[in-house]
């Protein structure tokens, strides 16, 4: 239960729902309660007058006191006008009928406060949740799934709405109609109310003990759900390599054994769950029982004031205590699971970011980036990435970034991005500490396109001007797809630039989906460019051209190109060889030419398969 504090803040803030909410829900208990004692007020009318006529002497106690008072007012006000029997008991069904329709409307206010305030609770949760995990640094998604923390953000936001909205109204109509119920029944007869209620002890040794286990098993089973939804996000993700592999029945059976855990200890919850209301119904069967019997008895023998009136009330105040009772272990249920779901998700809400904005906005990002003994461990792997980096790239520049698989050429960009913190050094740009920067501002000024292109399943011109704050204009997103080569292929999709992409780009080529992404980066007409690897996935025509336009696009611009291949075409500034993390090799391309090193080793490598690729042309 203790992890369920943390949503008495939106309790807090809709204060005025809640407070209605248990206004109504007292009001239509109270309206309610009134029920049996009318009832049995009649029913002692109607044996009063049954015994007049049959000549009985026996005398019907006068219990007014232990009525409510408006019913007193209304059992005078009826009686003062020496109505008829017939007329007493229709004037008393139409009152009944009243209390209904009253108790009945204010039951749905208190479901239109009560229930409304859950939707309005469950809408903020889902915002907070949604807000942390972007606030949440890269290292976090390496280290977790995107089926658990969909799982968190839907499944178990939605049992906690269940406590908020139903388990709370519950909870508060079981305390208001047992405590108007227990008022009355020993305002009534203390004797007979105390073995009526006699079976209630039992009933919460019962709750205590099942609710131990569902505890137990809701967390269980969200943890598996969690599984079960990552095993299908996954699945769904990868449906292309799962066909290309033909591992389709593999992928199923996997599925089918995390199905399987789940479904058994789902099963077994339900199995629990069931033992409630068998159990709630023998206790119920139990009290009205003893209601009858014991009261029968006392009328019998003319004791305690006990009348057949007495018996009808507590038939009907056990009857009136059925739901609520009953609903006990259903609320216990809704109010564990959603304690084990809260605290899955104060997990993710308690998880603080390594990377934190400090709000220092500058008045430009701009000048030299100087990476100062820069050194970077991952924490999750132990994998050193970059040692001893000291590097300086002047405004303006264009830097190649050349070097092996998990040489950490993409860790550098990712440092530059402030994605990590190094674990020694200092990265600055313009003479300011990256970690000193607005990180809002910082990656504003910068335009990354990743080495994993990713595409939202819109439009090509929503993905395309994805990173401008401000409204775009057509002629901007042509002009940008120009510079990325693509506008002619856009050109050919069935609704052009409104052509609606697949989740992650599925209907484009890898070449499209690269240049879209180039694309999206251009646009944003930023101080620093960082390309990193994107060119992969072009025809060799395809990147000259998009290469020369790059060296028009970027004249004035900061760009650092990281690849494994060279750009003969296109005349850097500087170039960088990393090699375990470390810069083996810097200059321009005729120093390192001249060293005859990796870099020229590359490049007489790729020259030769260049011409090679010439040659498989033009031979007939």
């Amino acid at each position: 239960m203790q992890h369920l504090k943390s949503v008495n803040k939106y309790f807090w803030k809709y204060k005025t729902r809640l407070i209605l909410g248990v206004l109504f829900i007292i009001l239509s208990n109270y309206f309610r309660i009134l029920t049996p004692q009318i009832s049995g007020y009649v029913v002692d009318k109607v044996e009063r007058s049954i015994n007049q006529v049959v000549g009985k002497s026996t005398q019907i106690a006068n219990k007014k006191s232990s009525y409510d008072e408006l019913v007193v007012a209304f059992i005078h006000t009826i009686e003062s006008a020496n109505f008829s029997l017939k007329e007493d008991v229709i004037i008393c069904g139409v009152t009944l009928f009243i209390l209904a329709i009253v108790g009945g409307f204010f039951m749905f206010l208190m479901r239109q406060t009560i229930i409304v305030m859950s939707r309005h609770i469950e809408f903020d949760q889902k915002n907070e949740v949604f807000t942390h995990y972007q606030k949440l640094d890269t290292q976090f998604y390496k280290t977790h799934s995107t089926g658990d923390l969909m799982n968190r953000i839907s499944e178990d936001i939605s049992r906690v709405r269940m406590f908020t909205g139903p388990a709370i109204m519950y909870l508060i109509n079981l305390a208001a109609t047992i405590g108007f119920s227990l008022f009355f029944m020993f305002r009534e007869n203390w004797r007979l109310t105390i073995y009526v209620l006699s079976p209630l002890p039992i009933l919460a040794i019962t709750i205590y003990y099942v609710n131990t286990i569902i505890n137990k098993k809701s967390e269980k089973i969200q943890s598996l759900l969690s599984d079960l939804t990552t095993t299908a996000q996954e699945s769904y993700s990868g449906i292309r390599v799962i066909k290309s592999f033909v591992q389709e029945a593999s992928m199923f059976s996997f599925f089918e054994k995390n199905s399987e855990a789940y479904k058994k200890n789902a099963i077994g919850l339900a199995s629990v769950e069931a033992l409630y209301f068998p159990s709630m119904a023998l206790l119920i069967g139990l009290s009205n029982l003893l209601a009858i019997a014991i009261g029968s008895y006392y009328v019998i023998t003319h004791q305690y004031q006990v009348t057949a009136g007495t018996i009808t009330e507590f038939v009907i105040y056990v009857n009136m205590l059925t739901f609520p009772v009953s609903a006990i272990g259903w609320t216990a249920s809704m109010i564990q699971r959603a304690a084990a779901s809260q605290k899955r998700l104060n997990e993710f809400l308690q998880t603080e970011p390594t990377i934190t904005d400090n709000n220092n906005v500058l008045t430009k990002i701009s000048g030299d980036i100087v990476f100062s003994d820069v050194s970077f461990t991952y924490p999750h792997t132990g994998i050193k990435a970059l040692q001893h980096i000291n590097l300086t790239i002047k405004k303006g520049e264009k830097v190649l970034i050349l070097g092996r698989t998990g040489s950490g050429k993409s860790t550098f960009a990712q440092l530059l991005l402030h994605f990590y913190k190094p674990s020694s050094g200092k990265i600055t740009i313009g003479a300011s500490d990256v970690q000193d920067i607005s990180i809002k501002q910082l990656r504003e000024n910068i335009s990354y396109v990743p080495q994993d292109v990713f595409l939202f399943s819109d439009t090509v011109t929503n993905n395309i001007g994805f990173g401008l704050q401000d409204k775009f204009s057509f002629d901007q997103i042509e002009q940008a797809a120009v510079f990325a080569s693509v506008k002619k292929e856009i050109s050919g999709f069935s609704h052009q630039f409104e052509t609606m992409i697949g989740e992650r780009g599925v209907t484009l080529s890898g070449g499209q989906k690269q240049r879209i992404s180039i694309a999206r980066a251009l646009i944003k007409n930023p101080e620093i460019v960082i390309f990193d690897d994107c060119l992969s996935a072009v025809d060799a025509k395809t990147e000259q051209e998009i290469v020369a336009n790059l060296y028009r696009v970027l004249s004035d611009k900061t760009a650092i190109i990281i690849t494994h291949r060279i750009f003969s075409s296109f005349q850097f500034d500087k170039i960088i060889v990393l090699e375990d993390g470390a810069i083996i090799e810097e200059g321009t391309h005729e120093k390192l030419m001249e060293m005859k090193g990796y870099y020229a080793d590359l490049y007489q490598i790729q020259l030769a398969g260049n011409n090679n690729e010439v040659e498989s042309f033009t031979v007939e």
